[in-house]
């Protein structure tokens, strides 16, 4: 029987091993700066989770992480610490933000940002909008329910086989409808990108830029994410126009101001 540990594997075996060592390490130092790792540990005293497992989604502005423990899975939501985040932010979210927080530097206003999508997130849920349960933050983490089947993540709407547009233009009319007449919010950044498909049902995330209907721009930014789910249904089958989404999720009403 051969020593183990005179086993040689190939070269490109032991260079891929290099190669997600070194991209693991960089994400960590990306994500896991020390403040941040110290929230996680308090969310983690406070019961919230045991560990951090990995990475669900990564980009410029943040990332979600599954995280698992005595309560089951949770996903967790790190923003980065710095201005990157909100070079992204349409000007209205951020006026929005500085006028709620009062704060002015970076992270303090990071730590708002995600305090304001735990906020959003309740509110959505106390009108029985389809979006993740949250179940606390802290700095730049936010815990929220885990949306997906057997341990991996639900896909994007972008990345996702959609086997009955019908049945996905009338959920979504029926959620985005419910958010605008029900929670009274309108969610400014709505696309396939900020939509989950789990079990056929669309499940709606990343609502922080999400606005008042009274704010002077709702009318205009559901009427631009009106538009672009219409376009996008209409590339799957459904029949669907540009008018009759946007009545069907109470952008009539939004504009009469009723």
């Amino acid at each position: 029987m051969p020593n183990p540990s005179a086993v040689v594997f190939p070269r490109h075996e032991r260079t891929e091993d290099r190669r997600r060592e070194r991209d693991h390490r960089k994400l960590l130092d990306e994500f896991f700066d020390h403040p941040t790792l110290v929230a996680v540990s308090r969310l983690i005293t406070q019961g919230q989770f045991d560990a951090v497992d990995f990475p669900i989604s990564t980009g410029k502005e943040g990332g979600v992480f599954r995280a698992s423990g005595a309560g089951g899975l949770r996903a967790v939501k790190i923003y980065r610490v710095g201005n990157s985040v909100f070079k992204h932010l349409p000007p209205y979210a951020l006026e929005e933000l500085r006028r709620e927080s009062s704060e002015r530097n970076y992270a303090r206003l990071i730590f708002a940002w995600t305090r304001r999508e735990h906020t959003m997130l309740r509110r959505l849920r106390a009108a029985e909008v389809r979006c993740p349960e949250p179940y606390g933050y802290l700095r730049n983490v936010l815990v929220m329910e885990f949306v997906g089947t057997e341990g991996l993540a639900a896909p994007r709407l972008k990345d996702a086989i959609v086997d009955d547009p019908e049945r996905l233009r009338r959920d979504l009319e029926a959620q985005i409808g419910r958010m605008v007449r029900d929670a009274k919010l309108v969610h400014g950044d709505l696309s396939p990108y900020n939509v989950l498909l789990h079990e056929g049902t669309p499940v709606l995330i990343d609502v922080a830029q999400s606005v008042s209907v009274e704010h002077p721009q709702a009318a205009a930014l559901l009427r631009r994410d009106s538009d672009n789910f219409a376009r996008y249904l209409r590339r799957l089958g459904a029949d669907v126009d540009d008018d009759s989404f946007y009545t069907a999720i109470g952008g009539r009403t939004l504009a009469a101001g009723a």
